[in-house]
């Protein structure tokens, strides 16, 4: 897992904020300086700090719990769906469905009549309705996927939400605070870094710099996933040379079990013989 260098942030603009005026003041600890009205981030901080979150993420992906990306905003859209997908991880880049999280069955029982349809499609109920209700549940099943598709797989809530923007998908990360869901987020110098557990200060605006700050924690996801992975092929292995043992152990008893009523009349042979000739002495 390697973190990106201060000059490959430097390259991608990581560290242009937005103008003073806009500031929210509890962005001051990331804050480097000023240049011509526009905040520049210290980007030491953001390397530790995306150091400190590409760490956690990999930790989770090895656990094998979910992350759901989100990132609405269209220069973050497209690199978003991508990397998500890449990790087999749910991410939202169309509007956030409010409730997700706090009502998140309502949503599942979205998600499940997208099956329902795919269903009815399959077995031909589908073929046998008339024309104009093919087309209403075709454009019913088009939104759904277009809000719900990418998170078909999310059958319990995430275990921590990824966030471009904390500005603007408030909305998600009030939820998951609500449900106390870990938020890692890119949070530029006019948002509130308060409500992020794991904060990353970043020009969350520039496609390059949202494209290299995912890239790194996807990579170290990436890695969690492998050494999963890696663990189950060793733990099967285990059981596999295990069985062996077990079975020879299993054998050594049957072995015993059966040479034991042998010894016991051999014994009692032995008893019977030597009986008349202690009545004899």
């Amino acid at each position: 897992m390697a973190t990106p260098t201060f000059d490959q942030l430097l390259e991608a603009g990581c560290h242009f904020g937005h103008l003073k005026r806009k500031w929210n003041p509890a962005m001051a600890p990331y804050i480097f300086m000023e240049r011509n009205g526009i905040h520049i981030l210290d980007l030491y901080k953001t390397a530790a700090k995306l150091d400190e979150a590409a760490a956690a993420l990999k930790s989770i992906a090895k656990a094998g719990k979910k992350v759901l990306f989100v990132a609405t905003k269209k220069q973050a859209k497209q690199v978003t769906a991508d990397k998500a997908k890449s990790v087999g991880m749910p991410y939202v880049i169309e509007r956030w469905p409010g409730g997700m999280l706090t009502n998140f069955p309502t949503i599942r029982k979205a998600v499940k009549k997208m099956a329902t349809i795919d269903k009815m499609t399959k077995d031909g109920t589908f073929d046998n309705l008339s024309k104009r209700e093919k087309l209403q549940i075709s454009r019913q099943r088009a939104k759904l996927e277009k809000t719900l598709g990418s998170i078909a797989d999310l059958n319990r809530l995430p275990s921590a939400l990824f966030v471009v923007d904390v500005l603007k998908e408030r909305i998600a990360v009030a939820e998951a605070n609500r449900l106390g869901i870990p938020v890692f987020a890119m949070v530029d110098t006019n948002s509130n870094p308060n409500d992020v557990d794991f904060v990353i200060p970043a020009n969350d605006d520039a496609s390059k710099s949202i494209e290299l700050i995912l890239d790194t924690v996807c990579a170290a996801m990436a890695e969690g996933l492998e050494e999963r992975k890696a663990e189950k092929v060793d733990t099967q292995a285990a059981g596999e040379g295990e069985a062996p043992r077990r079975e020879r152990r299993r054998a050594v008893r049957r072995n015993d079990d059966a040479e034991a009523p042998a010894a016991e009349a051999e014994t009692a042979e032995e008893t019977v013989a030597e009986a008349p000739a202690e009545a004899a002495e």
